[in-house]
């Protein structure tokens, strides 16, 4: 992922460009744990989990999209592939390569939307879900920055013990 991710910081002044380097900094460890590996071996499960290298990646690319898409738009309305399940693992014809590409753009995404929010404490209503509470909820765009901050993180830790099952590999080590 050959993307300004890894240092946002650096093209953006003040929060807008804190909250993205610290985003920048949770995909570049999560990108350790695909390094060095074959298709196989991001489709294949490890654990008891239906979890895959390969589909966390594509859940993160999606994650970014839609999200970015909330909050841009700011319509409460649901984006196109928010609850779709095939986004959690790798389905016929897809390759890591593939998925790295679309999650390289997701982050280029994510950048320019972030650029373009003049301010992240602006109030976004949220899509309905089978899980929100029957009333709107409303996020500041700063809040859905930082979901995306802690989802990332949050599967950049189940990708190094996947990575782990799968061959040894300390992400960690990597670094």
């Amino acid at each position: 992922m050959t993307t300004s991710s890894h240092n946002p910081a650096l093209s953006l002044p003040g929060e807008h460009g804190e909250l993205l380097h610290a985003l920048g900094e949770q995909r570049a460890l999560l990108l350790l744990t695909v390094r060095g590996i074959t298709d196989a071996q991001a489709a294949q499960r490890t654990t008891v989990s239906e979890l895959t290298l390969g589909g966390i990646i594509k859940h993160l690319a999606r994650g970014e999209r839609v999200w970015t898409q909330v909050m841009v738009r700011g319509d409460g309305e649901l984006p196109q592939g928010m609850l779709e399940v095939d986004q959690y693992r790798m389905v016929e014809g897809e390759t890591l390569a593939g998925l790295l590409e679309q999650y390289a753009a997701a982050a280029e995404g994510t950048e320019r939307s972030v650029a373009a929010v003049a301010d992240l404490g602006r109030s976004v209503p949220l899509p309905q879900s089978p899980w929100s509470p029957p009333e709107t909820v409303h996020w500041s765009a700063r809040r859905i920055l930082l979901h995306l901050i802690r989802e990332t993180a949050h599967h950049a830790g189940h990708a190094d013990i996947i990575r782990e099952a799968l061959d040894g590999a300390s992400t960690t080590a990597q670094r």
